[in-house]
């Protein structure tokens, strides 16, 4: 039992993941939402009038910033306005995007941000592995550009590759390419399980659990003496060290139990598996009070009540689970129906030995 729930609070709601779209318009293999590829612009976005009234009632319940993200964010037909809203409400702002529609005025409107994150992905050195698993000729140099155009506007974004072996030979170069280009640092992602990433993992272009291990090491403990950008690799905490973890290298948890999502139908999700888990949609956004969501849900109290102690498998036994809290909840759910199976990586790797000694309780 978590010490929120110990003492009967609720915990504050810090982060409002709005899926602002529901298309992209790239078409890429792993993506784990897996929109409809949407190159106009006609599939539905998020109003604008209820991106403001959730945020209103989110206020009270302790938000202190948002994720937009997709689909493509920067499809939404009202974007800068969006920005306006949180600019307003003194919200940090996080902004994933391909890049690929990242003009100069949405660039300045970015850097009005007093706090605001912004990550490009760029999937290869090469144009050719990029727009292999992106899906759209011509999106490489979008996404170089964007960058280019955020730096100029004085926002350095952050790079995220998703590795496959494709390209997991580039991942010197792909550094060298960030330094070029005025990023800030590299995140090095794993292909999850969900969505297009089950047939990409069906076809072997993921890479093994092993292969996976050798590269964390690598970007933790060698490439940060190759490069003066930071590099992260998105492993689950028991296969980092307590240095890096300590001092901030690596990625950040999702905090399961201070987010809520928003997804482009307008309903309230544990995060964007509510397009595919409709047990984990909990209400729809404007008509249903987020308070009461957000207090009285019954699956938001039982992961409440529940993480990290009723973590089954390997998480169970893990000395890390209350840093890491399962890892990714919706993606353990989508792959089990069951909100406490142990995470994928941490599963495989368990079951084939290699799973760190020192980290078992």
């Amino acid at each position: 039992m978590n010490e929120a729930e110990s003492i009967g609070i609720t915990p504050p709601l810090r982060s409002i993941y709005f899926y602002l779209t529901g298309g992209c318009n790239l078409a890429c293999r792993h993506c784990w939402i897996a929109p409809q590829f949407d190159e106009s612009g006609t599939m539905p976005a998020i109003p604008v009038d209820l991106f403001r009234k959730v945020i209103d009632e989110a206020l009270p319940l302790g938000l202190k910033d948002v994720k937009l993200t997709g689909g493509e964010p920067l499809m939404h037909p009202r974007f800068e306005e969006l920005l306006d809203i949180a600019r307003q409400k003194n919200l940090g702002v996080s902004i994933e995007t391909n890049g690929v529609l990242c003009t100069p005025e949405i660039a300045a409107e970015i850097s009005r941000l007093p706090r605001r994150f912004v990550s490009v992905s760029i999937d290869g050195s090469y144009k050719a592995t990029h727009e292999w698993l992106r899906g759209v000729p011509g999106c490489f140099e979008k996404a170089k550009s964007a960058i280019k155009t955020l730096v100029q506007a004085g926002v350095k974004p952050q790079i995220i590759t998703t590795l496959i072996r494709r390209n997991a030979g580039q991942i010197d170069e792909i550094v060298r390419m960030a330094e070029h280009l005025g990023a800030s640092s590299v995140k090095f992602n794993v292909v999850m399980p969900t969505g297009r990433g089950e047939k990409l993992r069906e076809n072997n272009e993921t890479l093994s659990i092993v292969e996976l291990i050798r590269i964390g090491e690598y970007v933790e403990t060698v490439l940060p003496a190759k490069t003066k950008l930071k590099v992260l690799f998105d492993s689950p905490y028991a296969f980092r060290s307590l240095s890096g973890i300590t001092c901030g290298r690596g990625c950040f948890r999702c905090n399961i139990l201070n987010i809520i999502g928003v997804i482009a139908s307008g309903e309230y999700a544990l995060c964007g598996i509510g397009y595919h888990v409709k047990d984990l949609v909990f209400g729809l956004a404007g008509m249903d009070n987020l308070d009461h969501i957000w207090k009285e849900n019954e699956i938001l109290n039982t992961l409440r009540s529940g993480i990290p102690d009723k973590l089954e498998g390997i998480c169970s036994k893990c000395l890390m689970k209350h840093a890491c809290l399962g890892s990714c909840i919706a993606q353990n759910f989508y792959r089990t129906n069951n909100i406490w199976a142990p995470f994928w990586f941490c599963d495989m790797a368990y079951r084939e030995g290699l799973f760190p000694k020192t980290r078992i309780l």
